[in-house]
């Protein structure tokens, strides 16, 4: 089979390799608009949920990944210098363009075809093919091109602009400043020995009050290093690696498509799909995408079923993920509602911010009711490790009835705090990923 992929990200590239492993007569070329060792951003995050995932696709290139990763420990939130430190473990970042050159490396190894500096406005451009992955982005040309996925695009309201920095931040940090416009918060995690991805974020009402609208690049970034000096340690902010000073904000966009295939073109990644930075999943759903592509081509008799089931299995797969995301940004955009709690009490709700719940419930009573089912969890545990004598006597003195508001008491407990294992990393993968 012949492929054409559109779009030299982690899902473009990691399509091609894994796919020439598993079949390698297939021809396939991977066309990326930018020039080599040019890519956009800082560093992405994940955790060893992913890295498990490269290592059973493709030990490989994983070993590459895992050994140029950075390891953050734990997470801070500081809020005004008062800081509230998580155990979450380990976490897991690399340098955007030093994964793109592992992929890319892999991928060349294996027989792919990579060409950079080439900019795909049409389908028309590309040779022919029997498959084409459009793995180029938000703004897919592909997609745009095509106009028959029925695509909405969801703009958020707030502000953020993607900055790196020489500090290396060792923990995940979410650093809250108050300023005479708002607060103004940034998400900062260590990508490798000598720098960090920094995110600042706030809303457009702070963006504008602080003249952030129509401040000269040089400018901005002189404001931020000042406001976020306590936490830059006397370290200066950068804007996009590809574009020296540059500094844009952004307002994140929310893409989701009804349709994820048309005929012979198929979406991946971030044309298919977003989620919003703070739970910091891109790559790892791109990745996962592809993954599940590779596998259904590989399975299926004909292109349209291959397609067909990749589209139900990733549709399905994104429920809970887009759900999380919709609440995470929904806390970031409402953090005023919460920021006067103490801040041992922030940081729980920033952590829970997943919770389906949150939104409709007074901050406070929410922190109680949560600090209630966590000590019913306690108990329960306690009551696990009772012997066999004791659980005999408490089973014999406890009726139905109780029986059943243990159980509503931990299923609400777990709606309370909905999240997965995830919530322990960025947001906890937060960056956008």
């Amino acid at each position: 089979m012949k492929i054409s992929c559109v779009g030299g990200g982690p899902a473009g590239l990691y399509f091609a390799l894994v796919m020439k492993t598993r079949s390698p007569e297939h021809d396939i070329t991977v066309i990326e608009r930018n020039a080599a060792g040019s890519a956009d951003g800082w560093g992405v995050t994940f955790g060893g949920d992913l890295l498990e995932k490269l290592y059973h696709s493709d030990p490989e290139s994983a070993q590459h990944i895992d050994r140029a990763a950075f390891r953050w420990v734990d997470q801070v939130v500081d809020v005004q210098g008062k800081q509230v430190q998580h155990a979450t473990g380990n976490g897991y970042s690399i340098s955007r363009q030093r994964l793109l050159d592992i992929l890319a490396g892999r991928a060349r190894s294996l027989g792919v075809h990579i060409v950079f500096g080439k900019e795909v406005t049409a389908v028309s451009q590309l040779p022919e093919a029997d498959l084409i992955v459009a793995c180029d982005g938000v703004n897919s040309r592909v997609r745009l091109e095509t106009g028959n996925f029925q695509t909405d695009v969801r703009r958020q309201s707030n502000k953020y602009v993607w900055l790196g920095t020489a500090r290396v931040f060792k923990s995940f940090m979410y650093c809250f400043v108050r300023t005479c416009s708002g607060w103004v918060w940034a998400y900062a995690y260590g990508i490798d020995a000598k720098s960090s991805t920094f995110i600042v974020e706030c809303s457009p009402e702070t963006w504008t009050g602080l003249g952030l609208d129509t401040m000269q690049p040089h400018d901005s970034l002189s404001l931020l290093e000042k406001l976020f000096e306590r936490y830059l340690d006397g370290h200066q902010l950068t804007g996009q690696v590809r574009d020296g000073a540059d500094v844009r904000w952004l307002n994140f966009r929310t893409v989701t498509n009804q349709r994820w295939h048309d005929g012979k073109i198929v979406l991946t990644g971030d044309a298919a799909h977003t989620t919003h930075y703070s739970i910091g999943w891109g790559t790892k759903l791109a990745i996962e995408d592809v993954i599940a592509l590779t596998g259904n081509l590989r399975h299926h008799g004909s292109l349209k079923a291959a397609l067909e089931s990749y589209e139900r299995q990733r549709k399905e797969a994104l429920l809970g993920p887009q759900k999380q995301a919709r609440f995470s940004a929904r806390w970031f955009e409402n953090v005023s509602r919460y920021i006067d709690l103490k801040p041992h009490q922030f940081s729980l709700l920033l952590h829970g911010r997943r919770s389906p719940l949150l939104p409709s419930l007074p901050p406070r009573l929410y922190y109680h009711l949560l600090r209630a089912t966590e000590e019913i969890t306690v108990l329960r545990e306690l009551r696990r490790k009772m012997g066999p004598k004791e659980k005999t006597i408490y089973r014999g003195h406890t009726s139905a009835q109780s029986a059943d508001r243990s159980t509503n008491d931990y299923h609400f407990g777990q709606m309370l705090n909905r999240t997965d294992a995830s919530t322990s990393h960025p947001p906890v993968r937060a960056g956008p990923g």
